[in-house]
């Protein structure tokens, strides 16, 4: 059986909507807290490889916003510092990171989500 993984922080309303999808489709998957547990840096290299530092780094939120000028010049000029601020400050990845098997998906697209779970 293929395992599904979602990350994130439970409270956020993106990932309610992704939990909800989840279950409308009746799947099975293990839940990652950011808040509760550290990601590590070879998950975040590994989605960065996949996806782009662009999609996994959430430059939207109250996170990113509250940092200072120079940790976000430093974010947008080396790969390094953008996934130490990630692990420092893990409300700075977008969510919800969703892996299945060698496939990651981030953010709640509900299109996105039923092809990679179907």
């Amino acid at each position: 059986m293929t395992t599904i993984t979602i990350y994130g922080i439970k409270n956020c309303s993106t990932m309610k909507k992704a939990f909800t999808k989840l279950d409308e489709m009746g799947k099975t998957y293990q839940f990652f807290d950011y808040k509760k547990q550290p990601i590590d840096k070879e998950n975040l290299i590994y989605w960065i490889e996949k996806l782009g530092i662009d999609t996994v780094l959430n430059k939207k939120g109250t996170t990113w916003r509250n940092l200072t000028e120079e940790q976000k010049q430093q974010a947008n000029a080396n790969l390094a510092d953008a996934i130490a601020l990630m692990m420092a400050y893990p409300s700075m990845i977008k969510r919800p990171i969703i892996v299945k098997d060698s496939h990651v998906i981030a953010g709640f697209d509900e299109e996105k989500f039923e092809l990679l779970l179907t």
